[in-house]
C-alpha cells in the first residue's frame, strides 16, 4: 500500500467486491454453453442488436475515453470532441450501412479472414500478425491506466492493481468467451454511465452552469471548428484539414470499420439487420459520451488552474480529482467501480479479439488446420491466458509513454491507417488484386514506421498533429501501392468476388420493417443530430 488521494471506506470496497463477483459469476454461468468455436468466439451469432450495440460501445469505452479524454478536455477544451463526432460517428454509420453486409454474408469469423477471401493468404497473415501485436499493446493501456488510478485513489501498489484486474479478466473471458465479454460489457456500460454522469452534473452546479464555466476558460475552449483555421490557432496544433483527413477519414474509418475489437461485437448479432444496426444504434450513445468525459475535463481546468503545469497535478488526474471532490463514501465506490469497469471492458475487448485472431487466423491457418472444434475452444482458452500475460508486460510499455492518448493514436497510425486503404480498395474496386492488397498493406505499415522514426517529434506542433498527418500519409502510401501493383498483376475472377466486393453483393431491403429497425433511416437520423451538434458548438 502507498499514499492515496482518497480515503475509501468499507462500503466502497464492498461495491467493488460485488462488481467482481457479478463479473466472475457471468463467466461461470456461461462456461457450459461454450461448446463450439462459434459459441466461444462469436457467441453463436445469436445476440440481439440492442445488446451487441451496448457491447460495441462499451468495448471502446475503455481507459482512453475515461482517463485520456477527460485529460484532453482539461488540456484542449471542447476541441477534444472531434475524437467522438467527426472521429467516430461517420465511420460507425459507414460500417453499418456498407461494410457489415460484406462481413456478415461471407460468414467470416474475423477481419483477417475477410482479407484472405478478398485478396490472399499472405495478406491475411500480415494483418493477423500486426493486429495481434496491436491488441496486446493496446490492452496494456487499460491495465496501466487502472493501476495508475487505483495507486493514486486507494493506495494499492502499481503491481497489485495490474495483477488483480488481469486475473479477473482472465477468469471471465476464459470461461465464457465472447458471450461472457459481451454481457459483462453491457453491465459495464450502465456502470460507467451511472458513475460518470454525476460528475458533470455536480461540477456544472458548483460552477453556476455552462456559460459560467466557459467564462472562466480560454475563449477557444468552447468551440470545435472556429479555431481550426490554422494550426497556430489552437492548443492541439492542428488545422481543419488535418482533423478532416487524418482523424475524420483515416484514423476514424480505419478503427471503426476494420478493427476487429469492435467489429467482433457486430459479428455476434443474430441476423444481418441486427449486425448493421449494431454500430448505428451505438452511434446515438457515442454522440453523448463527450458530455460524460470531456466536460469533467473542462470543470477540472476551472477548479484546478495549475493542472498540467509545473507543480500542479497531471492532466491524467482530472477525473480522479473530481471523484475526490464530489463523491462521498458509497458514492465513491460507484465512481471507482465505473472506472474499474471501463478499464476492464477495454482490456477484455482486446483480449477476446486477440484470442479469435490467434486461434483462427494464425494457429488454425498455419499450425493445425483440421482439428475438432473442441480443440480450438481449448486453444482459445489458453490463448486468453497468454494474451493476459503479454498484456501485463505491455502495461509497463504504456507506462513509459507521457500520454496514453498519444500512445493509442500512434499505434492506430501504424496499423489501422494502411489497413483501411487496403479494405476500401478491396471492397469497392474489383480490379484490386491479391498482390496489390498485400504489398499495399506492407508498404503502408512500413511507411508509417519510417515517418515516425525519420521525422522529429518537434516538427509537428503537437503529438496529436503528428499522428493525424502520419495516418493520412500511411493511407496514401498503402492506397497508391495497392493501385500500382494491381495494374501489373492479375485480378481475381468475378466469380471469386461474389459477396466480397460492392456490386457483387445483393444488399437486403428493409422496406417492410418499422423505421427504427431500418439501418438507412436510423443513419439519417444520426447524421441530422450530428450536424446540429457541430453547428451548436461551432
Amino acid at each position: 500500500m502507498g499514499h492515496s488521494l482518497l480515503h475509501a471506506g468499507l462500503i466502497d470496497y464492498v461495491m467493488i467486491a460485488i462488481y467482481f463477483v457479478v463479473v466472475l459469476g457471468i463467466g461461470f454461468l456461461l462456461k457450459n454453453k461454450m461448446k463450439t468455436g462459434d459459441d466461444f468466439f462469436l457467441s453463436g451469432r445469436s445476440i440481439p442488436s440492442w445488446i451487441t450495440s451496448l457491447a460495441f460501445l462499451s468495448a471502446n469505452l475503455g481507459a482512453l475515453e475515461v482517463l485520456g479524454m477527460a485529460a484532453n478536455g482539461a488540456e484542449y477544451g471542447f476541441l477534444t470532441t472531434h475524437f467522438y463526432w467527426i472521429g467516430a460517428i461517420p465511420a460507425m454509420l459507414f460500417l453499418g450501412l456498407y461494410m457489415m453486409p460484406f462481413y456478415y454474408v461471407s460468414k467470416v469469423r474475423s477481419v483477417p479472414e475477410y482479407l484472405k477471401f478478398r485478396f490472399n493468404e499472405a495478406t491475411r497473415a500480415v494483418n493477423a500478425i500486426s493486429f495481434a501485436v496491436m491488441t496486446v499493446l493496446v490492452s496494456g493501456i487499460s491495465l496501466y491506466s487502472m493501476a495508475l488510478i487505483f495507486q493514486v485513489l486507494i493506495g494499492w501498489s502499481f503491481n497489485t492493481s495490474i495483477l488483480i484486474s488481469a486475473v479477473v479478466v482472465l477468469i471471465y473471458v476464459a470461461l465464457g468467451g465472447l458471450t461472457s465479454s459481451i454481457y459483462t460489457e453491457v453491465i459495464q456500460f450502465f456502470l460507467i454511465w451511472l458513475g460518470l454522469f454525476l460528475i458533470p452534473v455536480f461540477g456544472l452546479h458548483e460552477l453556476g452552469g455552462w456559460q459560467a464555466m466557459m467564462d472562466r476558460l480560454p475563449e477557444a475552449f468552447g468551440h470545435m471548428w472556429s479555431n481550426l483555421g490554422h494550426s497556430s490557432d489552437n492548443a492541439m496544433g492542428i488545422s481543419w484539414l488535418g482533423v478532416v483527413l487524418g482523424l475524420g477519414f483515416v484514423l476514424s474509418f480505419g478503427y471503426w470499420t476494420t478493427d476487429f475489437l469492435v467489429v467482433q461485437r457486430a459479428f455476434a448479432a443474430r441476423d444481418m439487420r441486427s449486425a448493421q444496426n449494431t454500430p448505428i444504434y451505438a452511434s446515438f450513445f457515442k454522440m453523448v459520451v463527450p458530455f460524460l468525459v470531456i466536460i469533467p475535463g473542462l470543470i477540472a481546468a476551472v477548479l484546478y488552474p495549475k493542472i498540467g503545469h509545473p507543480g500542479g497535478p497531471s492532466y491524467n488526474l482530472a477525473l480522479p480529482l473530481l471523484i475526490q471532490r464530489y463523491f462521498p463514501p458509497g458514492l465513491m465506490g460507484l465512481g471507482l467501480t465505473a472506472m474499474l469497469a471501463s478499464f476492464m471492458s477495454g482490456m477484455a475487448g482486446n483480449v477476446t479479439a486477440f484470442t479469435t485472431i490467434w486461434t483462427y487466423d494464425i494457429y488454425q491457418a498455419y499450425f493445425k488446420k483440421d482439428a475438432p472444434d473442441r480443440h480450438y475452444v481449448r486453444v482459445g482458452r489458453w490463448t486468453v491466458v497468454i494474451g493476459i500475460l503479454i498484456s501485463i508486460g505491455t502495461a509497463y510499455i504504456a507506462a513509459d509513454f507521457p500520454s496514453v492518448m498519444d500512445y493509442m493514436q500512434t499505434l492506430f497510425s501504424f496499423f489501422n491507417a494502411p489497413l483501411f486503404a487496403t479494405f476500401l480498395l478491396g471492397m469497392f474496386w474489383k480490379r484490386a488484386t491479391p498482390w496489390g492488397g498485400f504489398w499495399g498493406l506492407i508498404s503502408g505499415t512500413v511507411g508509417a514506421f519510417l515517418l515516425y522514426y525519420l521525422i522529429p517529434a518537434d516538427y509537428f506542433a503537437s503529438a496529436q498533429a503528428g499522428n493525424f498527418w502520419r495516418a493520412w500519409w500511411a493511407w496514401v502510401i498503402a492506397a497508391a501501392v495497392t493501385v500500382l501493383v494491381s495494374f501489373v498483376t492479375k485480378p481475381k475472377d468475378e466469380a471469386e468476388l461474389k459477396g466480397l466486393v460492392y456490386g457483387f453483393l445483393q444488399l437486403p431491403s428493409y422496406r417492410g420493417e418499422r423505421w427504427y429497425k431500418r439501418p438507412g433511416v436510423m443513419a439519417v437520423v444520426v447524421l441530422v443530430i450530428l450536424i446540429g451538434l457541430n453547428i451548436v458548438f461551432l
